[in-house]
């Protein structure tokens, strides 16, 4: 296929897809670069548990969620944020979907590094972090917090998703005394921590990452091409320019959207009717 193929199909994509798709991307490079050429640059890539080694490699603490252990740490990796954040993205924009994800990863990283530092016998068996459930968690939980008592359809019943998020949690908590992946279950948990924290002081009307998402604003403008400056023409205008008949209904189909986004916050996504309900999922799938 055609690079500019490629690129078009990839534009088309959901910012949760597009997520899924470097993920698998990077999979398949890093599998690629071990089995051809004996050696995989991953290592830099990792989230080490000693603190003097992760000073060397700051970046770490992000690009640990790109990497993956093997074809089932991915699957049910990438299988999680898709349908989480089909759920998500049904509520809020792309920009509050990556400050919750990346923000999970970031204190996933944080709660992994300071337990190793802190208890460094409980991390016996983790020499590093690797993987996206940091990320995937906050998401879930993220959206379970928000509108717990949301029913969705697992294999033959419909389940709370208060139900859902304290199950993830509680398998983890309960697999920590166990051994065994104690580093990846303590960063699920921060992951976990940061999506609650962040969806009920949404429901109190405090965004805390709005800070982050102006930090992803200004890294987003690193990578647009700059515009060429036309040169100064001078126009006459006979009168106002009219408003497009498009732009009203945008502007109206907003404000019914930011309506309804603000009784969420107020009283609950249970407190909207069903007409409400079916217009917010029609807008999340034409966005």
């Amino acid at each position: 296929m055609a690079r500019g193929g490629l690129q078009y199909y990839f534009a088309q994509l959901g910012i949760a897809e597009k997520l899924i798709a470097i993920n698998v991307l990077i999979f398949i490079l890093d599998g690629l670069s071990l089995a051809l050429l004996g050696y995989s640059v991953s290592q830099w890539f990792h989230l080490p548990k000693d603190l003097m080694e992760f000073i060397g490699q700051p970046w770490s603490l992000v690009t640990y969620s790109f990497f993956h252990a093997g074809i089932g740490h991915i699957f049910w990796n990438m299988l999680m944020l898709y349908f989480t954040g089909q759920i998500f993205l049904n509520l809020f924009d792309n920009k509050r979907f990556l400050s919750v994800y990346f923000l999970g990863v970031i204190v996933g990283g944080i709660v992994f590094l300071g337990s190793y530092n802190l208890f460094p016998t409980l991390l016996e068996t983790n020499t590093a972090l690797i993987g996206a459930s940091a990320g995937v968690t906050a998401v879930l939980i993220f959206i379970c917090a928000y509108i717990p008592n949301q029913e969705v359809r697992i294999i033959f019943f419909n389940v709370k998703l208060w139900y859902v998020g304290a199950f993830f949690v509680l398998v983890d908590l309960i697999q920590i005394p166990y051994g065994g992946n104690v580093g990846g279950r303590l960063a699920h948990l921060g992951g976990a921590l940061l999506g609650y924290v962040y969806a009920r002081q949404l429901l109190n009307g405090k965004d805390i990452g709005s800070g982050f998402s102006r930090v992803l604003d200004s890294m987003a403008q690193w990578f647009k091409p700059r515009e060429k400056k036309a040169p100064m023409r001078t126009v006459y205008r006979k009168d106002k320019a009219k408003k497009n008949p498009r732009d009203y209904d945008k502007e109206a189909r907003q404000r019914k959207i930011d309506t309804i986004l603000d009784k969420i916050s107020k009283s609950g996504y249970e407190s909207l009717s069903k007409a409400e309900k079916d217009f917010l999922f029609k807008a999340g799938k034409e966005d």
